[in-house]
């Protein structure tokens, strides 16, 4: 990766830029796209022995743990595999839904995790739809137990449109009410069309699978349709899986190493920065992008560091690999949740970086100001903000923010106050043709149209995404652990920013489930 020009970051003031900016220049030279794409090329290795995916719970994610465990081990980091149970869910068998009535059509369509299993045959009832769609997002369907009339003794489907509420607030009313299935289809504006599906948080116990918003649509003003769902799935509530953690090598510890002469600089033990990243893939496919790309990134930043001595550190860094982030962030909360009060106001920083190498890509970063309308993160999030876009604007380089909402593993940090940034490349949004003529690509795309899917792969990474977005976290990474500036803080202790907690589950099952 190139080299970053000259300038000053936002946490480094009165001239002290060029000291601060010095161990981020260096990580950004040593950072490499052949770096990178060594790991991603391992964990493509895994998956083709492992049924094709590194899921969580399943053994490819545990020969990723392996392989990334060893490499820190063998790059001197202390290592700790921090493992926790979680609800393991996954499809046995591809979903099916057919309309059998009036004639035979056959969708396409995909089961919502933590779906349950059945075979059910029945009328279509439409639930509360908007249709057309409005020009923004306005759907309430299902999201009220009055939308759903109750259901006949005889097998019925609910019908319900994406928006507004959790997914799992529409299931759980039409269970309630008495239907045997539902379908979730698309709202239907731009962005929101294609075939849907996400997260239900928690298992449920029937069979729920996704539509588009044409075929939802279309099936919801045929008259006395009836439909066949099938979902064949398997849930473990109490599956085991793992967090990778590595810290500084024991004799760094409470120790910075200087190129000087005189002693070594004491490292601010309570200004601990936290960089990580999702390890596991959805069981559907191999994850390279989502989340090879950043997995492998925050490894080949660690291995570069410790082949630098830990030189000019200030604040001591803990490098994390998430498992169960397809499953609700669930790894990267436990980690949060086990954290005694002491040990929460110790970090200083979260850093999260997931899909870095999106074909069709974007330089997105985490809006930590809310300066596009949605909630600030933790006081200092703006700040972390500021490193990314100084940072891409002295290269001549656009970056755009996008909505700091809890769809990834920062999600549990910022709910428990840490300040917390990052970078993101795209999932399943589409560019814009605005998007396209500042960034090149395809308008009218998905950012990443393997998006959880078979065919994320090696071949779906952009070299060119890697490269700049790898050479950012390199530098924000150097640049937090040596500012010599903190971040401004108020008087609310950890655990209470906002309204969310990070005991608080509701806001990581959210209506699309988790992602960027």
């Amino acid at each position: 990766m190139a080299a970053l020009s000259a300038g000053t970051p936002a946490l480094a003031h009165g001239g002290k830029g060029h000291q601060d900016r010095e161990l981020g220049t260096r990580l950004a030279r040593a950072v490499t796209v052949d770096g990178v794409l060594k790991h991603a090329r391992a964990f493509q290795r895994i998956a083709d022995r492992n049924e094709g995916n590194r899921a969580s719970g399943l053994p490819g994610y545990d020969a990723s743990a392996d392989y990334v465990a060893n490499r820190l081990e063998r790059a001197g980091y202390e290592v700790t595999r921090q493992t926790f149970t979680f609800p393991f869910w996954r499809d046995v068998a591809p979903p099916t839904l057919a309309q059998t009535a009036p004639g035979s059509v056959d969708y396409e369509t995909g089961s919502f995790t933590y779906s349950g299993s059945g075979d059910v045959a029945g009328a279509v009832v439409p639930v509360d739809l908007t249709l057309p769609p409005t020009p923004e997002p306005s759907s309430t369907s299902g999201c009220e137990a009055a939308d759903f009339t109750p259901a006949p003794a005889a097998p019925t489907v609910a019908l319900v449109q994406r928006g507004s509420c959790d997914f799992a607030v529409k299931v759980a009313n039409a269970v309630a009410a008495g239907y045997d299935a539902v379908i979730i289809f698309n709202e239907g504006q731009p962005g929101r069309t294609d075939l849907t599906t996400g997260t239900l948080g928690a298992p449920v116990t029937v069979p729920v699978v996704g539509l588009s918003f044409a075929d939802g649509s279309a099936l919801a003003q045929t008259a006395g349709a009836q439909v066949r769902v099938t979902t064949q799935t398997e849930t473990d509530l109490e599956r085991e899986t793992e967090n990778i953690i590595a810290d500084l090598p024991a004799r760094h510890q409470g120790h910075g190493k200087s190129q000087g002469k005189g002693k070594k600089p004491r490292l601010a033990e309570d200004e601990v920065v936290v960089v990580g990243a999702h390890l596991d893939s959805v069981t559907e496919g191999p994850g390279i992008n989502d989340n090879g790309s950043g997995s492998g990134t925050v490894l080949e930043i660690a291995e570069e560091l410790s082949d630098q001595g830990f030189r000019d550190l200030r604040r001591p860094v803990r490098f994390a690999f998430w498992g169960a982030e397809e499953a609700g962030l669930l790894g990267s909360e436990h980690y949060v949740a086990s954290l005694s009060p002491d040990e929460l106001a110790s970090i200083h920083a979260n850093l999260n970086f997931d899909m870095l190498g999106s074909p069709n890509y974007v330089r997105f970063v985490y809006d930590g100001d809310g300066s596009e309308g949605g909630e600030a993160g933790p006081e200092g999030s703006a700040q972390i903000e500021e490193v990314f876009t100084d940072y891409f604007d002295r290269r001549g380089l656009a970056s755009e923010p996008t909505d700091f909402d809890g769809r990834s593993d920062y999600g549990p940090f910022i709910a428990a106050g840490i300040p917390a940034g990052g970078l993101f490349s795209g999932a399943e949004g589409v560019k814009t043709p605005e998007q396209a003529a500042v960034y090149g690509g395809t308008a009218g795309e998905a950012y990443d149209s393997c998006y959880h899917a078979a065919c994320d792969d090696l071949s779906n990474l952009s070299n060119r995404a890697l490269s700049e977005l790898g050479d950012a976290a390199a530098f924000a990474t150097g640049t937090l652990l040596t500012s010599r500036d903190g971040f401004s803080r108020d008087d609310r202790p950890r655990g209470h920013h906002g309204t969310k907690k990070h005991h608080d589950r509701t806001w990581r099952s959210a209506e699309h489930g988790p992602r960027r």
